[in-house]
């Protein structure tokens, strides 16, 4: 890297087991939230995101950013989960940083933990 050569290595903070034990409960409630939001109807025909992904099977948030057939562009999972709720459950979007937006996406993450990421996968 140009202009790195003399400069000391960036040192990763260190965090206490009470530190990371309230990270993850942190965590872990926020992925209750987003199981909440995907099992009840998120639009007005009352269809919830677990009617077609219980459990949040086939949503692949590993995969993403990828093309997406249905937006015709390199998308986010975010854009998806938009795409799901304006198309099959009749809703309004939400912004990338609504606290529901970040909740279901916690939630289908968790789901996944543990499968490799795979950008661009189909």
């Amino acid at each position: 890297m140009v202009g790195m050569a003399g400069t000391l290595p960036v040192q990763a903070d260190e965090f206490s087991q009470e530190d990371l034990k309230r990270w993850e409960g942190q965590f872990m409630e926020v992925v209750k939230q987003g199981r909440e939001l995907w099992t009840r109807a998120l639009g007005s025909n009352g269809v919830s995101c677990a009617q077609c992904h219980p459990n949040a099977a086939n949503t692949h948030p590993e995969t993403y950013p990828k093309f997406q057939k249905q937006l015709g562009k390199v998308a986010l999972i975010a854009d998806m989960i938009n795409w799901c709720i304006r198309n099959p459950a009749e809703g309004q979007p939400m912004a990338i940083d609504d606290p529901r937006m970040v909740a279901i996406q916690a939630y289908i993450n968790y789901e996944r933990r543990g499968v490799p990421m795979a950008p661009g996968k189909h």
